[in-house]
Parts: structure tokens; sequence; C-alpha cells
């Protein structure tokens, strides 16, 4: 099976922006991928994270694509603020591999739904290290860290660098529209 790590971007109910959440495609039949165009056409209803369970209980997937599955439920879960739930399918993939950028973000975002903010800085760098498909939503999801922590200056250099990557995504545009710049 082929993969590509497309970053999505979803909900955190914390009282911040939309967050950035990147689904994994699996392409070549079967439940994983249907786990995976559920992840991506941004589902969130519970019974896909058991198709989800069924492909990672059921199907032989390497372990690139089982790491993928599990990205795709942890996107599904933090649909639902299962913020606990997600972050042990991101654990999970990471285990299994470990060079997976989104896997790492995800994390991050899991973390930032649980207003773990500091505990989200190293995974999102880890996955900008490793690399993303969409990396503006990594950074955006940087800014949403740096926010909660108070880091007015670092949150809006992110959702700058997310705006200059993507500019027709307009999230972090919005969000830039909410900072004042001034020179000393």
């Amino acid at each position: 099976m082929l993969k590509m790590f497309p970053l999505l971007a979803g909900l955190i109910a914390i009282g911040l922006p939309d967050a950035a959440r990147g689904a994994v495609t699996v392409i070549g039949g079967g439940l994983a991928e249907a786990c995976s165009q559920a992840a991506m056409a941004g589902e969130d209803d519970p019974r896909f994270q058991e198709l989800c369970t069924l492909a990672l209980d059921t199907e032989l997937l390497n372990p690139r694509d089982r790491a993928g599955t599990f990205v795709n439920r942890g996107v599904l879960k933090l649909r639902r603020a299962a913020y606990v739930e997600a972050t042990r399918d991101f654990d999970r993939a990471v285990r299994l591999h470990p060079d997976l950028g989104e896997a790492y973000v995800n994390r991050g975002a899991a973390s930032i739904g649980r207003r773990l903010y500091a505990q989200s800085l190293p995974d999102i760098n880890r996955g900008l290290e490793l690399g993303v498909s969409e990396p503006a939503k990594a950074y955006y999801n940087r800014a949403l860290a740096y926010e909660g922590l108070e880091d007015a200056k670092s949150a809006y250099l992110d959702y700058r660098r997310a705006q200059e990557l993507a500019p027709d995504w307009a999230a972090p545009g919005e969000q830039l529209t909410r900072f004042t710049v001034s020179r000393r």
C-alpha cells in the first residue's frame, strides 16, 4: 500500500482557534483505506473509529500502513475531543514508525486540546523536523501552543509562517487580524 501524509484542519474545543490535524492516506483498498478516507473527509462519527479498529485488528498491514491507520483513528478521536485516547493512538504510531511527522504533530494537537501547551511543542517541532505534507498546519498548531503559553510574538511569527506557506488557507490570516505589531 502507498501512503501520503496530508494534514486536515479540525476544531479543538479549548477556546482557541482551529487546530490542524494530519490524516494519513492509505491506498490499496480494504478497511484501512476506508479509515483513511473517513479521516480525510472530516468524519467524526464513532462508527468510523470502529472501522479503523477493525482494520487494525483484521488486516495485514506493513508497519508504515499500521502506523498511518493509528494516526487516522487518532484524528477521528481528536474530532470528538477524546484527547487522551487520541494520544494513545499517536503514541502507538510513533512506536511503529518513528519518522512519521504527522503522528507527532497530531500528538501535539492532542496536548493543546488538553491545555498542555509546553508539552505540545517538542512533538510539533519533531514533526516539522521530520517533514509533514502540509507544514503550514504544523506551524499553525505551534502558534496555538505559543498562544496558550502567552508568547504572543512566537505565536504571531508562526501564524505568519503558516500564512506564507499556505496563502489560500484562511485560518492563519484570520488569527493574524487579532495581532497589532509595533516597533520599539
